[in-house]
């Protein structure tokens, strides 16, 4: 496997976005969701090796507010300025093609790219993915509930972060170790609140049928974030998707069954 090396790039607004990259062949993006002290490389720890071994150029952005990119404060995070300012990095470091693979915020993002820009997205990997309900049934589901509850304070703790991390997974003792919690709350504590408290994001529950590219989407039926019934949507109405959905899973597939996942996805980009 090839050395990971990162790269920031200016984009629009003077902002910078952070690229972590490591393989060659064709590209794939791993795009991560929201969440204090998410990152590109933290969030896909368990998946990013395998794709690059499997032969595939593989790219951990850290969204403009997350990780080492910039994190402005006093400013909306709507889904266009995540969407528009990663795609404008991809493009300086110079992606003609890729396929995105995004969970959470990450899958909206990845849908807001590929609505945006139909010919540069090959195909869709979704874990969970956001911006396909209407905002108050996400803030009415508990897991969303509490993350806003708990990073809004004033005294954001890393036990708050050790409980965050917690609720992203049905059985989270079997993942959560002292390194992954300090490591995000490195980053959580250096965050804007304004990343959570002014997120700005679509339904594009509407739009999906222009999908036209192979999807491939997973969700946990535990999810305590965003609802498992969700996949229906991309069933009724995208031409090419295929979900999977797994018992006593929570909102983080890619990590509660990262070998599957692995499997499954490199299986798909293959075209077997």
């Amino acid at each position: 496997m090839s050395d990971i090396r990162a790269k920031k790039y200016t984009v629009s607004g003077g902002y910078e976005i952070n690229i972590t990259e490591t393989g060659s062949g064709p590209s794939v993006v791993f795009i991560h969701g929201s969440g204090p002290g998410a990152s590109g490389v933290s969030n896909f720890k368990q998946n990013y090796k395998v794709f690059s071994e499997a032969g595939f150029h593989v790219m951990l952005p850290d969204l403009i507010g997350y990780g080492q990119s910039s994190m402005p404060e006093g400013i909306d995070y709507t889904l266009q300025l995540f969407s528009s300012t990663l795609y404008e990095a991809l493009q300086q470091a110079g992606v003609k093609k890729a396929t995105l693979i995004g969970n959470s915020l990450g899958g909206g993002i990845a849908i807001q790219i590929a609505l945006d820009h139909p010919s540069f997205v090959d195909r869709l990997i979704l874990m969970s993915p956001g911006c396909i309900e209407p905002l108050d049934v996400y803030f009415a589901m508990p897991g969303i509930a509490k993350m806003k509850s708990d990073f809004g304070s004033l005294d954001f703790t890393i036990a708050d972060q050790r409980r965050l991390i917690t609720n992203l997974m049905y059985e989270s003792e079997r993942f959560i170790t002292d390194e992954l919690v300090a490591e995000r709350f490195e980053v959580a504590r250096r965050q804007p609140k304004d990343v959570i408290a002014r997120m700005r994001t679509p339904n594009f529950q509407p739009r999906l049928n222009e999908l036209k590219m192979p999807i491939l989407g997973f969700w946990g039926f535990q999810d305590q974030f965003l609802p498992e019934s969700g996949a229906r949507y991309f069933m009724e109405q995208c031409e090419d998707a295929r979900f999977m959905t797994f018992n006593k899973v929570g909102h983080w597939v890619q990590v509660e069954r990262a070998k599957e996942f692995n499997a499954y996805s490199i299986e798909f980009l293959q075209g077997t």
